[in-house]
């Protein structure tokens, strides 16, 4: 008897990364296995992202190329999870009759019992629920195989904020906090596995256990828990809302050794106007005072950040201000993006409209400012010493091993080395977006 087979494309950000093991555990549970391609998977999943419309656009586009295999094969289940389908709902089904399930974002757990119920009868189901939903049902007790030395650990989801342009609040929700022993016991799980680094993830981490109201952990507490499990030597944490950010969070920061240094801090613009319109709940200045404090505490830190350029009512003025604070701050990289409007935002209806030949003339000046910073910061490495976490073979060179550093530069490395050891690496050379380097032979553990 054949194996029974799935696919997963996924779209969009690390608790979509992690949605979609998620999933993948739910299959191999009712006895499903990997498959390389979705043309002769049994299921096929398109785990969706709806924070931009490029990646929304996308989806569309890998659906119809999925009705020709559907049509072949009517046995296959197809399904569309993530965000566009929290947001798109019954919609879906009408523009897609080949689809077999709509996912939404909350209601993961429920996977299995659809496509049994989508094999047994036809049926085509949509399930966007976003009420009476328990904790327990909405991070679920399956636990993602490990395949590779560092994993996504979900602390919390949804968000409770109001951001003018974001449509996450919308399609996953408040902010709900996951049980703090949930999180120690599968970081447990992990390090028992061999994995050695783990990466805290939600919407907006720092608020993680205000929703207990006083009954559990804050985050700081938290990553001091995970931090003192045996087997783990490296902890991370995405993303971080910088009005939220505290100088508890600092200090845990500064003090505990398996914190790595590197923090994610999306600014989004460098204009007061810009981000009072985004309603980010701080200003420049308190934007920058925490950088200057986080540098005090920490001072081999690495920043990264998210921008939107051509935001409704952006003047030139505004952009230039967003430059000047790329190059006060001196990002190693930055994630940015022409605005897109999102449906049921309040940026969608806001004036004036800044022209797209216009957002992507910004973007791209950006985008060069920032290439030319990084290229700097990437030269500061050369001839210097750095602790490397190796992840596996180079995806361009099997005779090459890539790692990370602790602030999340890719390092690669002569030779088949093992993953998941921690070496000292003598960087020689800066490439654009990588260091190479060469392991010490006294394997010191430097920073």
């Amino acid at each position: 008897m054949a194996m029974k087979t799935y696919y997963i494309r996924t779209f969009g950000c690390q608790m979509n990364e992690r949605d979609s093991e998620r999933m993948a555990a739910l299959l191999e549970g009712m006895g499903y296995v990997a498959s390389e391609t979705g043309e002769v998977a049994d299921v096929m999943i398109v785990n969706t992202c709806s924070v931009r419309a490029k990646p929304e656009h996308k989806v569309y586009s890998e659906l119809g190329r999925y009705r020709k295999i559907k049509r072949r094969r009517e046995n296959l289940v197809l399904v569309v999870a993530g965000c566009v389908a929290q947001q798109e709902g019954e919609e879906f089904l009408r523009r897609a009759p080949h689809l077999d399930i709509v996912l939404g974002t909350r209601v993961l757990s429920r996977l299995p019992d659809y496509i049994e119920a989508a094999l047994e009868d036809g049926r085509r189901i949509c399930d966007i629920g976003m009420k009476n939903i328990t904790r327990g049902s909405l991070f679920g007790a399956e636990r993602p195989r490990p395949d590779s030395p560092s994993a996504f650990v979900v602390a919390m989801t949804g968000c409770s904020n109001a951001c003018s342009y974001c449509v996450v609040p919308r399609l996953r929700g408040p902010a709900v906090s996951r049980p703090t022993q949930e999180i120690i016991d599968e970081v447990r799980e992990l390090a028992g596995a061999g994995v050695p680094e783990v990466t805290l993830i939600g919407q907006n981490v720092n608020i993680y256990g205000q929703d207990f109201h006083g009954a559990g952990c804050d985050f700081p507490e938290l990553l001091r828990m995970v931090s003192r499990v045996d087997g783990i030597k490296r902890v991370r944490f995405v993303t971080s809302h910088p009005k939220d950010f505290s100088d508890k969070l600092i200090e845990e920061t500064a003090a505990n050794p398996k914190v790595c240094e590197y923090l994610h801090l999306p600014v989004q613009a460098g204009s007061d106007k810009v981000l009072e319109r985004m309603k980010r709940g701080y200003t420049r200045t308190k934007y920058l005072g925490l950088i200057d404090r986080i540098r005090e505490a920490v001072p081999d830190v690495a920043l990264s950040a998210d921008f939107i350029v051509g935001f409704p009512g952006e003047t030139e003025d505004d952009f230039q201000q967003t430059l000047d604070l790329v190059r006060q701050v001196r990002y190693h990289n930055i994630y940015s993006f022409c605005y897109s409007p999102r449906p049921h935002t309040a940026a969608e209806r806001m004036k004036p409209d800044v022209p797209q030949e216009e957002r992507a003339r910004r973007l791209h000046v950006l985008q060069r400012l920032q290439d030319e910073i990084t290229s700097e910061i990437m030269k500061s490495y050369e001839g210097i010493s750095r602790e490397v976490l190796l992840e596996g073979p180079s995806k361009t060179d099997p005779q090459r091993t890539t790692g990370r550093t602790r602030c999340n530069l890719p390092v690669h490395i002569p030779g088949v080395l093992s993953p998941g050891e921690v070496v000292t690496v003598s960087i020689t050379r800066a490439l654009r977006h990588s260091l190479e380097g060469e392991e010490s032979h006294d394997r010191r553990k430097e920073k």
